[in-house]
Formats: structure tokens, C-alpha cells, sequence
């Protein structure tokens, strides 16, 4: 039996279609403006890459931002249900997952089956976001996914005092003007947003087994940041990061399909 999850975010769509607790093939495009379009050709790319049709599919759970317009969910799940399911499904020994998305930033504690027991999130300010660093990269004309890399030259970090997407940009700009390195500005800006993300963590307290989940995961030197702001090693994913939330729709449409959900 296939199933699926499909993840439709504000900046970006992901699908997973999965078999026998096996990944068969996923698919990850930048959203488009109406999320139902986003999810047709988002599904439609995984569905082509497994050799499917959307008949093929037993059942499909939407979740994310947009999910309320996927028009072939059967039914949607909220993205902390989701990240919290597959995120013990695929690393048991988690008990906290930090998600960084396009326009918010959740922490959620999870007990040994996956269930969330306790979470907390920012969806009030762009700066624990995504899209805080999407706007950075910008406005020091640097390719978004090469951050990691360049933060990682950093010799002296500089530390932001604005916390605010419009104060920050400005910054920015004046530490440019002033002829501070970039791989400085770059690590910098990874530390001031892994302590507010770190502080976000905290307000529903610690665990020891913690994983972060989302694109941002994908950059190398804000992983480091947040660990470093966190005070522990971060349990790494094998699987993609940024799928992590469709991966958990498609085991929720599992247990749907089997009747137990």
C-alpha cells in the first residue's frame, strides 16, 4: 500500500510518498502562490519519480501553512503532530525537535511514541525565521544556501544588536560600509538566531536528545549555532530535514489507511 504526506509551506512545498516504512520518493519545489497548485505539482513530481499515479495512493495527510488547500488530502494534520511523529520514527531516542520554518519557529517535546506533549512557537516576528534568513542573505547579495559554508570562515564574529528583520538589515549594511568581513556577519547573524530560537527551547525546558528539523537544518552553520546556544549535541537526521514534516503526514496517513488513525 503507498501513502503519502505533503507539506506545503510558505516558502517552499515537499511531498513524500512512502511503502512498507520505506521512503520510495519525495520531491521538494519553492511554493507557488496558491497552495493548491503548490501541492499538485509538488505530488505530482514524487509521484513521477515512483513510477505512480495519484490512484496508486491509499491515503494522503496535508499538513503545513497551506494545507487546507492540498485538494487531495483526505484529511490534515498541524506541522507539530507531523515533525513530532517522524521525528521519533526516524531517531527513537528523540525527545525535542526544533523546527525552523519559512515563517516560524517551534519547539516541541515528544514522549517515546511521538506524541507531543508540550510546544511552543514564534509566529509574531520573521527573526527566529527562515525568512529572516532569506532576508539577510539578500541584503548582503549571498546565495542563501552557501551561508553554512561561509560562516564557517569566520575569524571574528560580530554580534547584532537588533533582533528586529528591518534593524538588523541595516545593520548589516553598516557593518558591510564599515569593512567587516563577511564570513563574520554570516556566523554572527547564525548566533543572534539561535539564541532567540534557543530561548524559545528553553521556555518549555530541555532535553538531553534533541533534533532540528526544517530547510534551516540544512545549513551547517546554523546547526552549529544552535548548538552551541543550546549547550548540547543536536541528534542529526539521516533523511532530508526539510521533508520531515511530509514524512510525518505520510505515517499518519498510514495509521488513516490501516484504520487506526
Amino acid at each position: 500500500m503507498f501513502i503519502a504526506g505533503c507539506d506545503i509551506g510558505s516558502l517552499s512545498a515537499k511531498a513524500v510518498i512512502m511503502k512498507d516504512d520505506c521512503i520510495v520518493a519525495s520531491s521538494v519545489i519553492f511554493a507557488r502562490p496558491e497552495p493548491g497548485e503548490s501541492a499538485r505539482v509538488v505530488m505530482g513530481d514524487a509521484l513521477e519519480k515512483a513510477g505512480l499515479t495519484m490512484e496508486d495512493i491509499s491515503c494522503c495527510v496535508g499538513t503545513g501553512y497551506g494545507r487546507n488547500g492540498i485538494p487531495f488530502a483526505r484529511t490534515v494534520e498541524s506541522e507539530i503532530t507531523c515533525h513530532g511523529k517522524a521525528a521519533q520514527w526516524l531517531k527513537p531516542q528523540v525527545r525535542m525537535v526544533i523546527d525552523i520554518g519559512g515563517q516560524d519557529a517551534k519547539a516541541i517535546r515528544i514522549d517515546e511514541t511521538g506524541k507531543v506533549v508540550r510546544y511552543a512557537y514564534n509566529d509574531r516576528c520573521a527573526s527566529g525565521t527562515g525568512r529572516f534568513l532569506e532576508i539577510m542573505a539578500a541584503s548582503m547579495g549571498v546565495d542563501l544556501d552557501a551561508m553554512g559554508d561561509i560562516s564557517s570562515q569566520a575569524k571574528s564574529p560580530v554580534s547584532l544588536s537588533n533582533q528586529c528583520v528591518v534593524f538588523a538589515e541595516t545593520e548589516i549594511i553598516s557593518l558591510i560600509n564599515a569593512g567587516r568581513e563577511l564570513p563574520d556577519i554570516v556566523n554572527g547573524l547564525h548566533k543572534a538566531l539561535s539564541h532567540r530560537v534557543a530561548s524559545l527551547a528553553r521556555s518549555i525546558e530541555l532535553d538531553s536528545e534533541i533534533t532540528m528539523t526544517g530547510g534551516v537544518a540544512k545549513n551547517q552553520g546554523m546547526f552549529d549555532a544552535l548548538q552551541d546556544a543550546l549547550g548540547v549535541k543536536l541528534v542529526r537526521m539521516d533523511t532530508d530535514p526539510q521533508i520531515i514534516g511530509a514524512v510525518g503526514a505520510a505515517l499518519l496517513a498510514g495509521q488513516k489507511a490501516a484504520g487506526n488513525g
